[in-house]
């Protein structure tokens, strides 16, 4: 969890990904309710950007009945230095698994069996891989009958597999302690490569429930209606599944409309006539009367004015919206911001 999220920019200018509100809760809150529900105890957190901010959500853990620990990275250590980062903290005898999760991903898949195929198997790292449309944008990972991997491939135009990493894995104790310290190293470039090249039991697990990789506005805009909504699993939801999650204070009125999975935060005001429909309201936040927010972020504290429409857009925190001001098409309004009424229309592709 390393990771400046800068595709998620202006919202992580303040605040890690994982800590960003998803469906109510910070999306690390899922994770960690998902693992202890799968059986897992004692979590160590791999932080390096604002590293501060997990222990002071979080503290021991003991609000969701896990043993949290920390490990902070002072130089960015890549995918398997973060991970040999935290071994001294293991509790895991040498030849026993070890989960690891991917900080950005929203998954439902079989964590308990992941595991259990793992042991069966008596492989040296389980990872798990589902299946998606279009696999040109991810690495791709083949298996052979067996369910063992046989190649890690970048991204290429023609594709052998549409089996993709998604984000999860099991390694056995004694592989994290093997990896190199001191350096930045990689998993997918220098681990997963070198385990098969020694002919060690790489195996995949495949399992075709909910993934999604949050690292895009557009995507953690639908991961978190789809917790509210109930299409991805999570013991986490701070209410029940439905149309729309509106936390405590929150004052929306009763001509508004709030739809499609949108979650509206603590104390925010949806004002008369507004729409609010599949989008993710922080806290604090005003949606002013007659607004429409599509498939958007609205940060902390920010102000939608009157008869303003957004779409696909990402509202920094305190930013202000004036009347009548039309976003459209992936624009992304900064910090504090202020845009004064207006009729003119805005839009970006960026």
């Amino acid at each position: 969890m390393g990771g400046r999220g800068t595709r998620l920019r202006p919202l992580t200018l303040t605040v890690p990904k994982p800590m960003l509100p998803t469906a109510g809760v910070p999306f690390l809150t899922h994770q960690l309710a998902r693992a202890r529900a799968a059986g897992v105890d004692h979590v160590v957190l791999a932080t390096s950007y604002r590293a501060e901010t997990f222990e002071a959500y979080f503290g021991d853990g003991a609000a969701l009945g896990l043993d949290l620990e920390y490990a902070t990275e002072t130089e960015p250590l890549g995918t398997a230095g973060g991970i040999r980062n935290v071994a001294d903290r293991l509790r895991a005898k040498p030849d026993e698994p070890v989960i690891i999760f991917n900080g950005d991903v929203l998954s439902g898949h079989d964590i308990a069996e992941q595991v259990a195929s793992h042991e069966r198997a008596a492989a040296a790292v389980t990872l798990y891989l589902t299946e998606v449309d279009d696999p040109r944008a991810f690495g791709c990972v083949p298996i052979d009958a067996e369910s063992r991997v046989t190649a890690f491939l970048e991204k290429t135009p023609n594709p052998v597999t549409n089996l993709i990493n998604a984000g999860c894995y099991v390694f056995r104790r004694d592989v994290i302690d093997a990896i190199p310290v001191g350096r930045p190293v990689s998993v997918e470039r220098e681990i997963f490569p070198n385990l098969l090249a020694d002919g060690a039991h790489v195996m995949g697990f495949v399992d075709s429930a909910y993934w999604l990789d949050l690292g895009t506005p557009a995507a953690f805009v639908r991961g978190s209606c789809d917790l509210v909504r109930g299409i991805a699993p999570s013991p986490a939801l701070p209410g029940p599944v439905g149309e729309s999650l509106v936390l405590g204070g929150a004052r929306v009125a009763a001509s508004a409309r709030v739809s499609a999975g949108s979650c509206v935060g603590a104390r925010v005001v949806v004002g008369d006539r507004a729409i609010v429909e599949g989008s993710v309201v922080f806290d604090d936040a005003v949606i002013e009367t007659g607004a429409i927010v599509r498939a958007s972020i609205v940060g902390r504290g920010a102000r939608i004015g009157s008869s303003a429409v957004l779409e696909n857009v990402v509202i920094g925190d305190g930013a202000r919206i004036g009347e009548g001001n039309e976003l459209l098409a992936g624009m992304r309004i900064w910090p504090d911001v202020e845009l004064p009424a207006t009729s003119i229309r805005f839009s970006s592709d960026e």
